[in-house]
């Protein structure tokens, strides 16, 4: 007999104005692999539940990481201008990353917000890296690395 969980995290969503402009960061730089794309449906449950106003046009695509499959969402909202959201900012998405000098120093080519990087004390003591990354539509992603060697 098979328990099933009481719940289990599917994926991470950020809303973006351009899908393709947004895979320059989360492909090509953070090296997510697209899975999956559907361009505007009508009748998405994207819409009422996002509050997107009518005359918008959707993009959503679905990405995986190595081992871990579709497990971030880009719900591209086109041919409207996202307001600005409010700060301070709500939601983010956490990421231990090979190397963080490549990431954060692709990041700035594209001309994204790279926070300065802060000292990381994890919760049993090992001591690491953690740098905040901006992407194009004002959403957080943090970077962090841990040393294997402590």
């Amino acid at each position: 007999m098979t328990v099933e969980q009481a719940v289990r995290f599917q994926r991470a969503n950020f809303v973006v104005a351009d899908v393709d402009r947004a895979l320059t960061f989360y492909r090509d730089v953070l090296g997510f692999e697209l899975t999956f794309r559907k361009g505007h449906n009508p009748e998405s449950y994207s819409i009422p539940v996002f509050a997107i106003p009518d005359g918008a046009e959707l993009d959503f695509a679905i990405l995986s990481l190595p081992g871990q499959p579709r497990i971030m969402a880009l719900s591209g909202i086109g041919k409207i201008t996202l307001e600005p959201a409010p700060h301070p900012r709500r939601s983010a998405i956490v990421l231990d990353v090979a190397d963080p000098d490549k990431v954060m120093a692709d990041s700035a080519a594209l001309g994204l917000k790279v926070y300065e990087e802060g000292r990381l004390e994890t919760h049993d003591g090992r001591i690491g890296r953690e740098i905040g990354i901006v992407d194009f539509d004002d959403n957080l992603v943090v970077i962090y690395r841990i040393p294997d060697a402590q």
